[in-house]
């Protein structure tokens, strides 16, 4: 199994502190988001490439922050307590601006493609949201399926209006999910952790071919459900999807007690 960190945005509503630094490399609780998220895939077993998706203007940024990642002795102790090598590679879209980026779905499909990763199972996860919970957990309970995605209770169906919202059957299975629904029909939101079967991978040249939406990552999902089973695995403890300056500030004081 492979891992995808989508870190291609340019998280305009930051500005300025993204004018000269990508969102995942923002620093929250002493180290960059991305780390945070790569400590916690370095605990998925079956993991072997952990793939980041930037744009041009950070790629430099991101292979610099990964090949001091991978230097650190912690890293290779790690790696050598899974009697594996997960290694980190650094895409670049070549993207130069938020006008001409591929969104989302579209990086997803181009690293799919240019890496021929569809004979593998694929982790994606948005490199803007941290979790407490170990993401092996979710691995292991998503990993017999054809999809699953990771699912929280906000709770608050007026909050609900911007996240994709999802309802279930009693097995877990979606039954039902819209993107920013203006009245959603519930409080469960999918948040941007997904695992994809080799099965389901080729669908994405498929949804693409078809004309849709290349941007948010929950478009995809909107469509697959209707036409594959998509599992749900809820998540415990704290998700934060840092869009925000208070969201980012909030994360801070979370995990600098960590």
């Amino acid at each position: 199994m492979n891992a995808l960190i989508l870190a291609a945005g340019y998280a305009t509503r930051l500005y300025p502190l993204t004018l000269k630094k990508a969102k995942p490399l923002l620093e929250v609780g002493g180290k960059p988001i991305i780390e945070w998220l790569s400590d916690n895939l370095a605990s998925v077993p079956a993991l072997q490439t952990v793939y980041i998706v930037t744009n041009d203007k950070f790629a430099s940024d991101f292979q610099d922050w990964a090949n001091a990642y991978q230097d650190r002795p912690a890293f290779a102790e790690l790696r050598r307590g899974r009697h594996r090598e997960m290694k980190i590679k650094i895409i670049n879209d070549g993207s130069k601006s938020d006008d001409d980026k591929l969104g989302a779905i579209g990086d997803i499909n181009l690293v799919l493609t240019r890496e021929n990763l569809t004979n593998d199972d694929l982790l994606v996860i948005a490199g803007d949201n941290l979790f407490e919970q170990p993401l092996s957990d979710f691995v292991n309970a998503a990993k017999h399926s054809q999809a699953t995605v990771a699912v929280h209770d906000v709770g608050n169906l007026e909050a609900m209006k911007k996240y994709g919202t999802v309802t279930i059957d009693s097995r877990g299975v979606i039954t039902n999910f819209e993107e920013k629904p203006p009245k959603p029909k519930s409080t469960l939101a999918a948040v941007a952790l997904y695992y994809y079967s080799r099965e389901v991978l080729p669908l994405f040249t498929t949804y693409l071919a078809a004309g849709n939406n290349p941007d948010q990552p929950g478009l995809f999902l909107q469509w697959l459900y209707t036409r594959k089973a998509v599992n749900t695995f809820e998540i415990k403890g704290r998700w934060l999807d840092i869009g925000s300056k208070e969201t980012l500030e909030e994360a801070d004081k979370i995990f600098s007690k960590l």
